[in-house]
């Protein structure tokens, strides 16, 4: 079978593509379970994310909270109950309709993000100290590329 030279480099560029996707999705996922071990507080990775997210965004529904966590809403219940009973967030009834609760975080909540983002924040510097300096530099050219990978699923 003959392969013009187009469809060739075609090919060959879909393969580099596929396998660049497969290496980074990989170091990806290995650096995030890194991270989340940097974690000594009682509280699971879908705790977290969760309490970011309504530190960022809240007060919020849990409807909503669910819909930016991408979790169905029965989890999200179940993610919120047990935030709340570590203390690190609170349930306030709406008060133009008492239908709704918004989700707040407490004090504790703010301190626990404080503390498990200083941890991850120290790894990874530790990690970058081990670097060269070109390596570094390396790293802080590519943040702009990665996070425009992921920056239009936020939207």
């Amino acid at each position: 079978m003959l392969i013009s030279y187009t469809n060739y480099m075609a090919l060959t560029r879909e393969r580099t593509d596929t396998e660049l996707a497969s290496r980074l999705r990989l170091a990806v996922m290995r650096l995030a379970r890194r991270l989340r071990q940097q974690t000594a507080d009682p509280v699971t990775p879908s705790q977290i994310s969760a309490l970011a997210t309504v530190e960022a965004k809240g007060p919020i529904t849990l409807g909503d909270l669910a819909g930016l966590e991408q979790v169905q809403p029965p989890t999200m219940t179940r993610i919120v109950a047990a935030l709340e009973q570590e203390g690190l967030v609170v349930r306030e009834i709406d008060a133009g309709d008492r239908r709704i609760a918004r989700v707040s975080v407490t004090p504790a909540g703010h301190r626990l993000l404080e503390r498990s983002r200083g941890r991850k924040t120290a790894y990874l510097s530790h990690r970058l100290k081990s670097m060269s300096e070109e390596e570094r530099e390396l790293v802080e050219r590519s943040l702009p590329l990665i996070e425009r990978l992921i920056g239009d699923e936020e939207r």
